[in-house]
């Protein structure tokens, strides 16, 4: 499990333009890092859209959101379009980020397997974990408040 003051586990993901993202790419930022169950569900789109809303106070804090899920990055181009997201979605597709970082179910609902959980890891800019949330319950959201409190305090 992943706990504050670990080295983040480095990633090199796809986003819905087809260009790699690696968490080294971002050193010397913070980085909230963001994993959803499943694009076009109900409570993954409020999540996301709240981000969406906010990216501003992200940004002024300094902060790149990146957003993973296992769905294809061709499901979360459209989700992506559809929304308006302003910050990239990533494909997770062989679910290797989201075992990583320990926010994968292995039996989700409707006998889906292999879904990530619904998560939340603050890094800083030298690539350690600075906040750390991961929900047993996707129905639940992170703690923005928490996140940005963080943030601020980086």
């Amino acid at each position: 499990m992943i706990k504050i003051g670990d080295k983040a586990p480095n990633f090199t993901l796809r986003d819905t333009e087809k260009t790699e993202h690696s968490l080294s790419d971002y050193t010397g930022r913070n980085v909230v890092l963001l994993f959803f169950p499943l694009a076009f569900t109900g409570v993954c789109t409020d999540e996301l859209c709240q981000i969406r809303d906010e990216k501003s106070i992200y940004e002024g804090l300094d902060a790149q959101v990146l957003a993973t899920s296992v769905d294809s990055l061709f499901t979360l181009g459209k989700f992506k379009e559809e929304q308006g997201y302003n910050f990239p979605l990533l494909s997770d597709w062989n679910k290797e980020t989201a075992r990583a970082y320990d926010a994968l179910y292995e039996e989700f609902v409707l006998g889906m397997k292999g879904v990530a959980k619904r998560s939340a890891f603050v890094i800083d800019k030298e690539g350690y974990v600075r906040y750390a949330e991961v929900l047993e319950n996707a129905g639940e959201l992170p703690d923005f408040n928490k996140i940005k409190e963080t943030l601020e305090r980086l």
